[in-house]
């Protein structure tokens, strides 16, 4: 993992501010939902992109039964939500 030389201050909210190139940079906009893992001692945030539970597509991806599976996929299985 890299340091990029920025720092921030977390508000009295336990907010921060991502900077603006930063979230250029990895295309990141504003309400883009973003997901957030812990690895020992570090936070660390990911662009949320749903993708297929099966093959990991994250092109035309529905929800069936709570879980994520992309229109080929689910053709292949012959789900209904296929259509």
């Amino acid at each position: 993992m890299k340091s990029i030389g920025m720092v921030r201050k977390i508000d009295e909210l336990g907010r921060i501010v991502l900077p603006i190139e930063l979230r250029r940079t990895l295309d990141i906009n504003v309400k883009d939902p973003v997901e957030i893992f812990v690895d020992q001692e570090m936070i660390i945030l990911k662009k949320y992109n749903p993708s297929c539970i099966f093959c990991n597509e994250y092109n035309d991806v529905i929800s069936y039964k709570g879980k994520n599976i992309c229109r080929q996929c689910a053709k292949e299985m012959g789900l209904a939500a296929s259509k």
